[in-house]
């Protein structure tokens, strides 16, 4: 079976990129930055289900990202998880957090309905964030 994106994530998100192992996107919520890595395997829900070695390449290219949004956006900080409850294909949410968002100290999750990007927000972050990874 070939890797597929899980529908809500194709819906919800917009597509920025790929490392070795995941496809990055961004979710389209304009109240936080909001970034998810989905390794692209196919027929995945659990971080156990991949080889050792693609483990340890997640955890590197988590890493690499969330200490990159870090730095680009100045978080107060970085919500990392893999929850899996709504769309049960693995994915990570990687989440900026700063003491003044609304949702602060809670999760940002259920909260508040989500305030889409404008146009011209989501080609100004695309190329921000694929400039900062060097995509």
């Amino acid at each position: 079976m070939t890797f597929q994106l899980h529908p809500r994530l194709k819906q919800d998100c917009i597509a920025i990129g790929r490392f070795e192992l995941c496809r990055l996107l961004m979710m389209n919520d304009s109240r936080y930055p909001w970034f998810i890595l989905v390794p692209e395997r196919a027929d995945l829900q659990e971080i156990y289900q991949l080889s050792k070695v693609e483990r340890e390449l997640l955890t590197e290219e988590s890493s690499y990202l969330a200490e990159n949004l870090a730095v680009l956006y100045k978080a107060d900080k970085m919500n990392i998880a893999a929850i899996g409850n709504m769309v049960p294909q693995l994915h990570i949410h990687h989440i900026v957090r700063y003491r003044t968002d609304k949702a602060w100290p809670a999760p940002v999750w259920g909260k508040f309905d989500a305030v889409p990007y404008t146009e011209s927000q989501i080609a100004d972050n695309v190329t921000l964030i694929r400039d900062q990874l060097r995509f």
